[in-house]
């Protein structure tokens, strides 16, 4: 695949997406959620309150929020979560996404359909993509 493909309209984001996803409450704590990284080799975990997602923790929350500020394990999602929430529509372009991604200086990116959150699609899946 070249550059040239990438940017065509023809590869959408619900072709490289992520459907698997592992959602927690908005009190569960860094140290729960980091196991539950550990144990899914994921690098992000959506947060809901009251069934309606309101955030992400990803691993880079860890470093920038945690580490950096010297905050306890106990500390709930809803004190680190990045929030709001950024999304793409699931039938958008893959270039689309990476603009979406570069533009809000992110890696990860919720897929949505109809509003419902369906997947997620990373920064690393747009660079398998590309080095096909």
């Amino acid at each position: 695949m070249s550059r040239q493909d990438f940017n065509s309209d023809s590869i959408l984001v619900q072709d490289i997406m992520t459907r698997t996803m592992i959602t927690v409450n908005s009190a569960t704590t860094a140290q729960q959620i980091a196991k539950m990284m550990q144990q899914g080799g994921i690098g992000a975990i959506f947060v809901k309150e009251n069934d309606n997602p309101v955030g992400i923790v990803t691993d880079r929350d860890f470093a920038t929020k945690i580490a950096a500020n010297g905050l306890s394990l106990d500390t709930p999602a809803k004190n680190i979560m990045s929030s709001p929430l950024i999304t793409i529509n699931h039938n958008e372009p893959l270039s689309a996404a990476a603009e979406r991604m570069t533009s809000k200086k992110i890696r990860k990116l919720a897929v949505t359909d109809n509003g419902k959150i369906v997947g997620i699609v990373t920064s690393t899946d747009l660079v398998t993509q590309l080095a096909k």
